[in-house]
């Protein structure tokens, strides 16, 4: 079976390469998927050496680095990870659902995965607790709570903003899958299996819609991008209520996936047309249904509103030097949007000055990545705060507020790019997803493809930094002191 796809099958951006690939077939290679087989190829030693040097030196750092991490070694890829409601709230930890996938090689089914996992509260995990995880293995913070057979692999989840319950699908497919997770049926992932049947199913696009995917903020609302170059948007308001109405039915009728549990499918509000090629993500204004942003191949950086029609309300030409990855709208100040690229960097638009002659005109271009930028999303806990994921193995922290500002001699590198102020490495390879946790302060779940390096599909992190690294700084040197007091008096007492 082939690594990598053909040229004539559409760039599965940010996918792992060579996860289609049977593990059976992997252990029949000489070396039977050992140590030496993961060095082949070219520069493949030396480049795992150097993955090994880094992490290594990383892992010697978390105590200091993290409030809390837990690693938990995937069976399979996974593309996307997305936090679900809170279940229980407890003296030290929260209980949590999670959402993630499993992208497998044939052999078994895909999977929409819901686990429940426990995330540890600010201050709680002790350090030799937090230094002691085994990347190689499951972590006893995630565990499995539902399978859902999904009908292609799970290439986007997004949830539904007002019910974290539902929760949309993009596969191989022009279709969008709606989901009641709760009310899906559990189901064991065993080959030849007929496929679970969404909820409903969102209809419109021309050709395959793979990544493209946002819930709106403000109504129930669904935004998609796709191969056909357009963004479409529907509305499932009168459905929600009524999901999962008939998931009893006969597994027999659902050979195709366009075929929903109660037969549901809904035609689109909208499409919208103005790029000229693939529609790579989209992202609703957080305060309108109406309002909404997307990026794609053509390098382009398009702003819509339905109240006025169809066409592009503003549209930069050249957005970034390469196809444009990702994009985020800030929800505490909404005149700012993200875009992440090819080209490495991440730009911050103000959308009241966004071009000049056409081209891009970023307030600031954001320069830290040493390879193409996957994800890009504003923090919920401080305005001025985003995290970017990329194919270098990397999740940076940045802060546009730090840009700018005297550091202390010798505080920082002369090299660290303006604006970054913590860097996860905690990946081994490239990091295809994260998100911030709205329930849980500057806590994070990321997911990456380095099954190469932690021998299985994948990685997926929980983590928090420490919180000296975000805190007022008058806080911290104060907090810093009493300690430095305590240590001297318990030195004399000693």
């Amino acid at each position: 079976m082939e690594t990598t796809p053909p040229p004539s099958e559409p760039r599965k951006r940010g996918r792992p390469k060579g996860s289609t690939k049977a593990k059976a077939d992997k252990d029949k290679e000489p070396g039977g998927g050992g140590a030496s087989s993961k060095m082949r190829g070219s520069g493949g030693e030396r480049r795992n050496t150097a993955t090994d040097e880094s992490y290594a030196h990383w892992k010697q750092l978390v105590p200091v680095l993290y409030d809390w991490l837990a690693s938990h070694n995937l069976v399979w890829p996974s593309l996307s990870c997305r936090w679900g409601p809170v279940l229980e709230r407890g003296t030290y930890k929260n209980k949590q659902r999670l959402y993630l996938s499993e992208q497998t090689d044939h052999t078994q089914p895909n999977t929409l995965i819901i686990a429940n996992c426990e995330v540890v509260k600010p201050r709680v995990a002790a350090e030799n607790h937090i230094a002691n995880f085994n990347e190689d293995a499951r972590s006893p913070y995630v565990k499995k709570y539902k399978t859902i057979l999904h009908p292609g692999e799970v290439n986007r989840i997004r949830e539904l903003p007002q019910n974290k319950n539902i929760v949309a699908t993009h596969t191989d497919c022009p279709e969008v899958l709606i989901w009641d997770v709760e009310a899906q049926p559990n189901r064991h992932a065993l080959l030849g299996a007929a496929d679970s049947r969404p909820d409903l199913v969102l209809t419109g696009h021309q050709d395959n819609a793979e990544f493209a995917l946002a819930m709106c903020p403000a109504e129930p609302f669904v935004l998609s991008g796709g191969k056909d170059k357009s963004v479409v948007l529907w509305s499932i308001q009168d459905h929600v209520s009524t999901l999962a109405a008939d998931t009893t039915q006969s597994a027999e009728a659902a050979s195709s996936i366009v075929k929903a549990a109660d037969n549901s499918t809904v035609g689109p509000r909208g499409v919208f047309e103005g790029h000229s090629d693939t529609v790579e993500d989209v992202q609703f204004c957080p305060s309108s249904s109406q309002q909404f942003c997307s990026v794609g191949d053509d390098s382009c950086l398009i702003l819509w509103d339905a109240r006025i029609g169809n066409n592009p309300v503003v549209k930069v030409e050249k957005a970034h030097n390469a196809d444009l990855h990702c994009v985020d709208w800030n929800s505490h100040d909404e005149n700012y949007i993200l875009t992440g690229s090819a080209d490495h960097t991440v730009c911050m638009f103000d959308r009241r000055n966004l071009t000049s002659n056409g081209v891009g005109l970023p307030v600031h271009k954001f320069e830290g990545h040493k390879a193409a930028v996957l994800c890009v999303q504003w923090s919920p806990d401080k305005r001025s705060v985003f995290g970017s994921s990329a194919e270098d193995g990397l999740l940076n922290i940045w802060d546009y507020e730090k840009i700018g500002q005297k550091e202390e001699m010798g505080s920082k590198s002369p090299s660290t790019p303006a604006g970054l102020f913590f860097q996860h490495a905690g990946h081994r390879d490239k990091v295809v997803d994260f998100h911030w946790n709205a329930y849980d302060p500057w806590t994070i779940v990321s997911v990456s493809d380095d099954g190469e390096f932690s021998g299985g599909g994948g990685t997926l992190q929980l983590w928090r930094m420490t919180d000296l690294l975000y805190r007022p700084k008058e806080e911290v040197l104060a907090e810093l002191q009493k300690f430095k007091d305590h240590v001297i008096e318990c030195s004399k007492t000693s």
